[in-house]
C-alpha cells in the first residue's frame, strides 16, 4: 500500500510525523533544560537563520549555550510539518513577541533553522510556470499583512495565526 500524499506537499505523512516529533523534543528538551539531548538532537554544523530584532536572539542563545540563563520560554502554539521542514509558531505574552521556527530535519537530526521574530509568516509553494499553484489550483492570498496574486506562482501552504489581532509585518517563504 502507497503511503498517503499531502495535497500541497511532495512528502508522505510516513516522513512528516518522525520529524514533528524530532522537533517537539526539541522543545521539550530547551523547556526542561536538558542540554544535552538539545545536542543531540542538532546536527554541529546547525544552519542558522535570524529574521527579527538582535535582542531577540533567544533561541540562540540557548542552543548555542552561550546564555543558559535567558527567560525567555519557547512554548509553541503549533507545530506543523511539510516532509523535512516543521514549522513551529508561538506567542510571549509577556514580551508580546510572536516568533515562528522553521526547521530542516534530515534522517532524524536537525540540520536547520531559520527563526522568525514579529513577523506574520505566509509559506508558499512556486507553481507551475503556468502561473497555476500547486496541483494546477490558481489562488490570491491576504491576510492583514501580506497580500499574494496568482502571478506570483505561489500557493499558500500554511500562514501564522495573528495573537490578539496584532497586526506585525508580513513575510513570505517560498518552499
Amino acid at each position: 500500500m502507497r503511503p498517503k500524499q499531502l495535497a500541497n506537499s511532495q512528502a508522505s505523512l510516513e516522513e512528516q510525523e518522525p520529524n514533528e516529533r524530532v522537533v517537539t523534543a526539541l522543545y521539550k528538551a530547551l523547556s526542561s533544560k536538558d542540554f544535552d539531548e538539545v545536542q543531540r538532537l542538532l546536527a554541529p554544523d546547525l544552519e542558522w537563520w535570524f529574521h527579527g530584532p538582535p535582542n531577540h536572539q533567544h533561541l540562540m542563545r540557548l542552543l548555542t549555550g552561550s546564555s543558559k540563563e535567558d527567560s525567555f520560554v519557547f512554548v509553541p502554539q503549533s507545530i506543523v510539518a511539510f516532509g523535512s521542514t516543521v514549522l513551529v509558531e508561538g506567542y510571549d505574552k509577556e514580551r508580546s513577541v510572536s516568533w515562528v521556527h522553521a526547521w530542516t530535519v534530515t534522517d532524524g537530526i536537525i540540520t536547520q533553522v531559520r527563526e522568525y521574530f514579529n513577523t506574520s509568516v505566509i509559506v508558499a509553494r512556486f507553481g507551475d510556470s503556468k502561473g497555476q499553484g500547486v496541483g494546477g489550483a490558481s489562488q490570491t492570498i491576504s491576510s492583514p499583512a501580506v497580500t499574494l496574486k496568482s502571478v506570483n506562482k505561489c500557493q499558500s501552504v500554511w500562514e501564522s495565526k495573528l495573537c490578539d489581532n496584532n497586526s506585525v509585518p508580513g513575510l513570505v517563504l517560498a518552499l
